[in-house]
């Protein structure tokens, strides 16, 4: 007979299932607001190029900048908690570059995470 576990034992083992939880959740948010950033981008590029608006809103492009960047900090955090082979990480990664790719992934990743680490 082993001896029952501490309940030290169940925080400490619950622990990286929180953490993963998080990233998890994080690189949910970005990868939703990097997608909805890039969609208006090329919303952007389609009234600069195409329609041909004198003075089309170029800010847009700057935030979208920003956003896509906190998503590859909090998909790569996420990759390293996970362990995602290299590859597998510079395509989520990359993801996020193509209109409504970057969410597809999304919902792919996470329901493989999901059921990997019982969340």
């Amino acid at each position: 007979m082993s001896a029952p576990e501490s309940p030290e034992a169940n925080t400490q083992a619950g622990e990286p299932n929180e953490t993963i939880r998080k990233a998890l959740l994080g690189y949910r948010v970005l990868a939703w607001t990097t997608g909805i950033w890039l969609i208006a981008l090329c919303y952007e590029m389609v009234l600069k190029y195409i329609v041909k608006v004198d003075d089309p809103p170029s800010w847009i492009g700057v935030v979208h900048g920003w956003v896509y960047f906190i998503y590859l900090m909090f998909t790569a955090n996420l990759a390293v908690k996970v362990r995602w082979p290299i590859a597998k990480t510079i395509g989520v990664l990359l993801a996020g570059t193509i209109p409504l790719l970057g969410i597809l992934v999304e919902q792919v990743q996470t329901r493989e995470l999901k059921t990997r680490f019982n969340l």
